[in-house]
């Protein structure tokens, strides 16, 4: 009888902890949802100017209904249209590949409709202004891209718009491309926490976005550009605190080797952005020895990948690494479509 009894008892115990562990799955699935659920409902209607704008559950379900629509619309070949009767207005003063036809193709996937302006077709605060500008188009379209030189424009659009407005590129900030480099490499390696992102080259508006994107995701990023190319303070403080926050560290310095040891990801970008051109040739004799190459990815780690924003020149990065295997630039340009694609459908 004793030892009925305690084998009862044992599997009560059982059976009590498997319902505990049954309840504490539910219980943390349930809690998920409802933070899924508040990030989706947060993110409707709201600009998107810059990342440090978004906590980190708003990244992070940004990038997981993106890998969601990817693998639905190209994989599963599903037709979805919730963006049926909605338009998108698109100003870009700068030139573009990838963020126009990114920006083009997932508003008409999704059923609804862009309409393209150049530099030819407005100019930003020149025949008219910047405040008359954001009040017609709020009663034109649904939402507005904009690919500008100051970001101090989309600043001015927002405070006078009453339609959302989405940095399609200024000259600090670059979140649309962020969103598709974080999705690539959450792809590569199942997850972005307490991963180490490398960045070799100039202190640009992608390493801006990039920096506050990996310090909120509790990512480790280490920078290396030459000095009097370093990222603006007010850059480098805010991916600081972030980096406290989330368990995530940002470090910087001017020597790549230094950067790129023991990296997962190496990035870099064109050391000569637009409206830089007559700095060409003083920027080239800068950035001697910032050329990612296979001889300073050996020291990266073992799993290490390459990644580029494009377009691409040969003194930024070589070909041995360009086109290798651990190269992702081209899903990662590919990921441009998908990442704006959910911006764009979480607006409504």
């Amino acid at each position: 009888p004793y030892n009925k009894m305690l084998r009862r008892f044992a599997g009560d115990l059982v059976a009590l902890r498997c319902n505990s562990c049954l309840c504490g799955v539910l219980s943390s699935r349930r809690q998920l949802h409802a933070r899924a659920q508040s990030a989706a409902a947060s993110l409707v209607g709201r600009d998107f100017l810059c990342l440090k704008d978004f906590t980190a559950d708003e990244l992070k379900h940004l990038l997981w209904v993106s890998c969601d629509l990817k693998t639905r619309i190209r994989d599963k070949g599903e037709i979805l249209r919730p963006l049926e009767g909605k338009t998108l207005g698109m100003i870009f003063e700068k030139r573009s590949t990838r963020t126009r036809v990114s920006t083009e193709m997932a508003m008409a996937i999704l059923g609804g409709h862009a309409a393209f302006l150049t530099r030819d077709d407005i100019h930003l605060g020149t025949n008219e202004s910047l405040k008359d500008t954001a009040n017609v188009l709020s009663r034109l379209v649904d939402v507005l891209v904009a690919r500008v030189y100051r970001h101090s424009d989309l600043d001015e659009l927002a405070l006078h718009s009453s339609i959302p407005i989405i940095n399609g590129l200024s000259e600090v900030y670059h979140p649309l491309q962020i969103l598709a480099d974080l999705q690539t490499i959450q792809e590569r390696f199942g997850q972005l926490r307490d991963l180490t992102v490398s960045w070799v080259g100039d202190g640009n508006n992608v390493l801006h976005s990039l920096m506050i994107g990996c310090t909120k995701l509790g990512m480790h990023m280490r920078a290396a550009t030459p000095k009097g190319y370093e990222p603006i303070p007010k850059v480098i403080e805010k991916a600081k605190a972030f980096g406290k926050e989330s368990g995530g560290s940002l470090y910087l310095t001017d020597d790549p080797r230094d950067a790129v040891c023991g990296a997962q990801c190496i990035v870099t970008d064109t050391w000569i952005s637009m409206g830089q051109e007559e700095e060409s040739k003083q920027r080239i004799k800068a950035f001697e020895g910032y050329q990612v190459t296979p001889q300073l990815c050996e020291i990266a780690s073992r799993d290490w990948c390459f990644l580029h924003c494009l377009p691409r020149h040969q003194e930024e990065v070589n070909d041995e690494v360009f086109y290798s295997d651990r190269s992702l630039v081209f899903p990662e340009a590919e990921n441009r479509k998908w990442t704006v694609m959910v911006r764009l459908k979480h607006q409504f």
